[in-house]
């Protein structure tokens, strides 16, 4: 399996279009974990509430343990004193808590689709052209073969020039039909090559 063309040009541009798309991928995992911070930022407000109601509820239970040992009244108001902490500063110290586990998830929600959405498409439209290439490397590669046979050589010139564009034959020869009468097949069969990002093993 060829991952890249063996001509030199073509080479490059592949690699050139995988370096690329590799930076493209760093560049939406950047973005993305820039937005999961700068969400998850906010979590500071549901923080504060919990403290907010922790600090309350703590209050709550001080005064309960005071009184404790008041006569009579002590252990109803110690226990009504408990009770309306964990109603107050309970709850609200649970509702900052479970603020925050929403602000997490949303964050990384956030994050996770600023990267992923982008990325799909991205590959969606450059995997499938890439794999054609890997592809059809490997065809050409095994079709392609034994170039130093005169009459393969003869063959792979006849279909350059009955087959590729004119100005991509003009590109190697200034008279395909020409070289195919008088026997010139090497700047036919270059064409093919090139055409198909391989090299002339004959000819180098």
């Amino acid at each position: 399996m060829k991952l890249y063309p063996e001509a030199v040009h073509a080479r490059t541009r592949a690699i050139a279009k995988d370096v690329l798309l590799a930076v493209v991928l760093i560049a939406l995992a950047w973005l993305g974990l820039r937005v999961y911070h700068a969400v998850d930022r906010l979590t500071v407000l549901g923080s504060g509430v919990e403290q907010a109601g922790t600090s309350v509820n703590q209050g709550f239970h001080t005064a309960a343990d005071a009184v404790k040992g008041v006569p009579l009244v002590g252990h109803k108001l110690s226990s009504a004193l408990g009770g309306a902490g964990q109603k107050t500063g309970g709850n609200v110290a649970h509702y900052g808590e479970r603020g925050q586990q929403e602000v997490h998830k949303l964050a990384r929600g956030l994050g996770l689709l600023t990267f992923g959405l982008p990325a799909a498409i991205v590959l969606l439209f450059y995997l499938p052209r890439r794999i054609r290439l890997v592809r059809d490397l490997g065809a050409s590669s095994r079709v392609l073969t034994r170039l130093d046979e005169p009459e393969r050589r003869r063959l792979i010139a006849m279909r350059a020039a009955f087959t590729l564009p004119y100005h991509d034959l003009l590109a190697h020869t200034p008279d395909p039909l020409g070289d195919i009468i008088d026997g010139r097949y090497d700047a036919l069969v270059a064409a093919v090559l090139e055409d198909a990002g391989l090299v002339d093993p004959v000819a180098s």
